[in-house]
């Protein structure tokens, strides 16, 4: 079996199943930029894909940035002159803004107030704050939480620690027939957050999982990096293998019902581009295609200038399309597991074509040749798709001067790229096409 046949032999209700259950054992973890939290979950991912940990230290320079200390909290309160806890990083850590420094102090409503994060739009919602590079605290609650405070004094505790230590990121490498790469990124520094990002997350543990399963042509490198400041570092200390990368998806924001979006690389003409965009045009109606921009996700480090990499991003509804984005109602019911086994499908799917793309030459090329005596028109009887493969015979043996792909073929027939590769085949079988590696 190939990368091709993988997405076809996957028990679909047992990958649906093992996937929410990964969602709902990462969920509670405390995660961020670095950390415990961060390690914990990176030690859960290697249970299900051979995981590389690398420990970068505080203070280690990565090109305009600086490995921050390390952060680490156990617990973190608001309590009311009864001792009640009003507010409860126990009940839901996204209570205590990121990366806050130590607190222990009593402060009157007034004081503690300017520390207090809320959403008044959405007044049942806990928002997600960070103070990754200031020494800054705070506290988040719903308002409706906030207008029920009353007068007085508060005491505070925030028992977390800012030391130096390192930043850490996980590796997943599938050697291939060559040492060209596809790299597969998802960042993993959000706490209980589902759709961002634990969603990516899953399905790029689970797309390795797979794949490790399955020959493939391409090596295949999976990172699981915080964000930002982790692609960051991570490039810094490879920019001697970044010439390898042929390609590229950053997985974000996949888990909930919406279509699939692919967000263009900076070229935006790459093969990853073409490939992702021909199989979401073959997907259901509402998938999308959309230029790059600088704003998103790690897209945004692996395409910067001075890299430039073939690197896209495959999101559903993220940061820009979903107001739960960011907040408490970011909560496992926003995902399904439906949505995240389609989404590993889809991108095995865009896999396949980097996979299984090549050059076609005819070996018979004036005139078309009588496919019928071949017994090429019988190979396909009685296949519901037959129609569309007939045309893929004679479309790949048109296209067939050398200077076509059969994601070319598949891209200017408007055929599915399984149906043109499948036709390809075919015609090699009995000698009409031969293949040529893409120069």
């Amino acid at each position: 079996m190939s990368v091709a046949g993988a997405a076809a032999a996957i028990d679909r209700t047992e990958l649906e199943r093992s996937m929410y259950e990964l969602m709902v054992e990462l969920f509670p973890i405390c995660r961020s930029i670095t950390g415990a939290g961060l390690r914990d979950t990176l030690a859960r991912i290697g249970k299900l894909v051979p995981l590389e940990l690398t420990e970068v230290p505080t203070g280690t320079p990565a090109f305009d940035w600086i490995v921050p200390r390390e952060w680490n909290i156990r617990d973190a309160w608001v309590a009311d002159a009864s001792g009640q806890r009003v507010i409860d990083f126990l009940t839901s850590n996204l209570h205590v803004v990121n990366y806050s420094v130590p607190v222990r102090a009593r402060l009157s409503l007034a004081e503690l107030r300017p520390h207090l994060h809320t959403l008044l739009d959405h007044s049942t919602w806990v928002p997600y704050r960070t103070s990754y590079y200031a020494d800054a605290w705070g506290f988040c609650l719903s308002h409706d939480a906030l207008q029920d405070l009353a007068p007085g004094d508060y005491d505070v505790v925030i028992d977390a620690s800012l030391d130096d230590g390192s930043l850490t990121y996980g590796e997943c490498v599938l050697p291939g027939e060559i040492d060209d790469e596809i790299l597969i990124s998802s960042h993993v520094c959000h706490p209980s957050l589902a759709n961002d990002n634990l969603s990516g997350v899953v399905v790029a543990a689970f797309l390795a999982s797979v794949l490790a399963t399955v020959p493939h042509r391409f090596t295949y490198r999976f990172l699981f990096a915080p964000g930002t400041i982790g692609a960051i570092v991570w490039l810094s200390r490879h920019e001697a293998d970044l010439a390898r990368i042929r390609g590229g998806l950053v997985l974000a924001c996949v888990g909930d019902s919406t279509p699939l979006v692919f967000k263009r690389s900076r070229r935006g003409d790459t093969r990853m581009d073409r490939a992702a965009a021909h199989v979401l045009a073959q997907r259901a109606a509402g998938s999308e295609v959309v230029d790059f921009s600088p704003y998103g996700n790690d897209e945004r480090q692996f395409c910067s200038p001075g890299f430039d990499l073939p690197v896209g991003a495959l999101t559903r509804a993220g940061h820009d399309r979903n107001e739960r984005h960011h907040t408490s109602a970011d909560d496992l019911a926003s995902i399904s597991a439906e949505a995240l086994a389609d989404t590993l499908t889809a991108t095995l799917d865009v896999l396949r074509v980097l996979e299984d793309d090549t050059t076609v030459v005819s070996r018979n090329p004036k005139g078309e040749p009588q496919l019928g005596r071949r017994g090429l028109y019988r190979t396909f009887g009685g296949r519901a798709e037959q129609a569309s493969l007939e045309s893929a015979l004679l479309w790949v043996m048109s296209c067939g001067d050398g200077r076509h792909t059969l994601l070319d073929v598949a891209e200017r027939s408007g055929l599915p790229f399984g149906i043109v590769a499948e036709a390809a085949q075919a015609l090699a079988d009995v000698e009409l096409v031969r293949f040529e590696e893409i120069r």
